[in-house]
């Protein structure tokens, strides 16, 4: 950002740098020349990501590049001749950096965001207060630059995550369950791949028809243009034109200037066709949040069974037996882990977080149905 002994773009004097010793410690040097590396690679990230983006989306991120290319002119004034070669960034920004260039994805916007919000400069005395605050509206902008991504991907990565655990812990549930209750390793095979192409067929087309029952419930709820067509036949001081706004949640004071809209009645230096302009529902996006039926079934089909085929791998490979059940809950415990920690990264929350919840959930429901395959075999032997 812009030196604040400067004023800013729009003429606003900025907040005066914290004082900096004349001659800054090998501890100072370290450290500020680590916030100079990952300001370039944060700026060269948005960059990158830019080159795959047009339109407004493109000039933010080129906005933000250029903001974090001030940040870094900020250290190099405060190192001076001790800016010295430049310094790798730390693994975080690399990351983020090849995942910019080989990929652009809502992945990375996201993992940004998370970075934006983890900005050391709050309790950094070299950094200016406008720098921290700078640090806080970035996160800002790219969660609302994630936010468009996650609402393209919102229905589809439902059903995703939902199969892929879904096939994880049911089909480790089945084969624990099988297991203890005494049943021979072929017999627990089988169990298995019956669960895997039961489930996955299921989950496949209960998606499809969830989807495409949400999809029809929510385009049955979206106003249509009748009042455009109606409103010029429509009697002036009987009609029921008021009751429509009404029902579709508008004020009372609202509803009457759009009836006088649509009716000619409205007395205003405003342009006319105005009136006549679609109305834009408020759930416009809602679809693209669903997704599409045939998208979420297929999602549901390949990630269930790609997680359900996990708990049997194991048994596949020839192992039997306590050897096979403990290397099948060690897998399925690291796909849980997996899965739970790009459902974090994605929300912009701790990916350790909820990947140990995935992982609490997953190993939970297994082990319950291990003690009650274990009573189920007691019973009938």
């Amino acid at each position: 950002m812009s030196q604040h002994t400067e004023s800013d773009h729009n003429g606003s004097q900025q907040h005066p740098p914290a004082p900096a010793s004349a001659v800054p410690n090998a501890t100072d040097i370290k450290r500020w020349r680590q916030y100079l590396a990952d300001e370039r690679a944060e700026a060269a990230v948005y960059r990158d990501l830019a080159q795959n983006r047009s339109g407004e989306e493109r000039a933010i991120l080129l906005a933000l590049a250029e903001a974090e290319g001030r940040h870094e002119a900020h250290w190099l004034k405060l190192l001076g001749e001790h800016a010295g070669k430049d310094r790798h960034a730390s693994f975080r920004s690399r990351f983020l950096g090849f995942l910019a260039r080989h990929f652009g994805s809502v992945f990375v916007l996201a993992l940004a965001q998370r970075a934006e919000s983890r900005s050391p400069y709050a309790s950094e005395p070299s950094a200016t207060p406008a720098m921290v605050a700078d640090e806080q509206i970035h996160e800002e902008v790219v969660r609302g630059l994630a936010t468009r991504g996650r609402n393209r991907l919102a229905g589809t990565f439902r059903a995703a995550v939902f199969g892929a655990n879904d096939g994880l812990v049911s089909n480790l549930s089945l084969v624990m369950g099988m297991a203890a209750s005494g049943v021979g390793s072929q017999v627990v095979l089988l169990s298995g791949i019956a669960g895997l192409l039961a489930g996955a067929l299921s989950m496949g087309a209960g998606e499809f028809i969830s989807v495409r029952s949400q999809r029809e419930l929510l385009a049955a709820t979206r106003p249509t243009q009748i009042t455009l067509a109606a409103a010029p036949l429509l009697d002036i001081e009987h009609n029921e034109l008021l009751l429509v706004y009404l029902a579709r949640g508008m004020s009372r004071e609202a509803a009457e200037h759009r009836v006088a809209e649509r009716m000619g009645l409205l007395d205003c230096d405003c342009d006319p066709s105005l009136s006549l302009q679609p109305e834009l529902p408020e759930s416009a996006d809602q679809h693209e949040a669903v997704g599409t039926a045939w998208g979420a079934a297929a999602s549901s089909f390949c990630f269930f069974a790609s997680g359900a085929i996990v708990p049997i791998i194991p048994f596949l490979l020839g192992m039997t037996g306590l050897a096979a059940l403990v290397v099948s809950g060690a897998l399925v415990g690291l796909a849980l882990l997996l899965t739970g920690s790009v459902v974090g990264l994605l929300s912009g929350t701790s990916p350790t977080t909820r990947g140990l919840r995935q992982l609490a959930i997953g190993m939970g429901a297994a082990g319950v149905t291990y003690l009650l395959g274990m009573v189920f075999g007691a019973v009938v032997s």
